[in-house]
């Protein structure tokens, strides 16, 4: 197993991130693309995949992330990225030499072949084939999905905000995953290399991701930023495609339960007080408690009293009401790492 060791530093510098990192989902879903587990999550999402991206394209990013063991830490930047195309960026922008080692291990792993031999010598021309075939596999597989992955992810940072907030970091850590386990000041990731990795003062981030499959992973290298990816709660309609322009008109959600209680119960994803949903959704008070008490008694959000005020968040039917209005149809890991 791995063991990851916390100084009281550490435990002080423990984030969960609010977002998805782009480039984590693309690695990871390549991982799930390469075999059959999850099929009733993913399946859809396969196909749809297999029949879209081009195999020249996918072949170039499948030496690059075998199912299995060791896939090149550059491909997911350590630094934090606000949207795909900085994370991407960064990624293209690694030194030759970082290149050139992560590489050299990936061929430990399985026999190099001419492209990742190409790729290692990190001239300009085979690392802009890289870039198009990150950008082309992402806008078929990553991007079309990109509002539910957010919805769940934003829900999943809710709920360990929650856990963090009432009952400490003790509680974040040893609530985080099945096969992880917190026995202070150790959190030890099973089904991973023997190994240990000291945080030292630099704390973790808690990376959620809805394409990392059955056990948490990480970066390779221990001088990289600390990141804990880890999977959130995986359910029937995790995925659903999304439109990139979805007028409001349009909407099916809002169809169905009005514009208002639509955009208040996407508010509620990420928690709100009465005040903070009314603010979110433009109304008044008296009107945001309404519609609070109605999402309420559908089931779709639940109310607890926060101090002074009350505090809403979005339960799990609430979640896949939000992640599905895109689209009536669902379109559908190995470790990151096994050092």
């Amino acid at each position: 197993m791995l063991r990851i060791h916390f100084t009281p530093r550490d435990l002080t510098r423990v984030t969960v991130a609010i977002t998805p990192a782009p480039l984590w989902e693309v690695l990871l879903s390549l991982h799930m693309l390469q075999h059959s587990e999850g099929r009733l999550i993913f399946e859809d999402w396969r196909r749809h995949v297999r029949t879209t991206v081009a195999p020249d394209q996918m072949r170039l990013l499948l030496e690059l992330t075998p199912s299995k063991g060791y896939s090149p830490d550059f491909l997911t930047p350590a630094d934090p990225a606000p949207d795909f195309d900085t994370a991407l960026q960064q990624a293209l922008s690694t030194p030759r030499q970082q290149i050139r080692s992560q590489l050299d291990l990936l061929a430990q792993y399985r026999p190099a072949s001419p492209w990742t031999r190409e790729l290692a010598q990190g001239g300009r021309t085979s690392m802009q084939k890289l870039g198009r075939a990150i950008r082309m596999y992402h806008d078929a597989a990553i991007a079309p999905y990109w509002k539910s992955i957010g919805t769940h992810v934003s829900a999943d940072h809710a709920h360990r905000g929650e856990a963090l907030a009432r009952h400490g970091v003790d509680r974040l850590l040893s609530s985080l995953h099945p096969r992880v386990r917190w026995v202070a000041p150790v959190l030890q990731v099973l089904d991973m290399n023997d190994r240990d990795l000291y945080l030292d003062g630099r704390g973790i981030e808690l990376q959620p991701s809805a394409f990392c499959w059955q056990v948490p992973t990480k970066l390779r290298d221990p001088d990289l930023k600390p990141i804990l990816v880890y999977p959130i709660q995986h359910a029937p309609g995790i995925l659903r495609q999304m439109p990139r322009e979805h007028p409001p008109s349009s909407d099916p959600l809002a169809s169905l339960l009005g514009s208002t209680r639509a955009a208040a119960l996407e508010a509620t994803v990420s928690g709100c007080t009465t005040t903070e949903l009314a603010k979110r959704c433009r109304i008044s008070p008296a009107a945001a408690s309404h519609q609070a008490t109605v999402l309420r008694e559908a089931g779709l959000i639940t109310t607890r009293r926060a101090g002074a005020s009350v505090r809403h968040e979005i339960t799990q039917l609430g979640i896949w009401l939000l992640s599905g209005h895109g689209s009536g149809k669902t379109r559908q890991v190995p470790t990151r790492s096994t050092a």
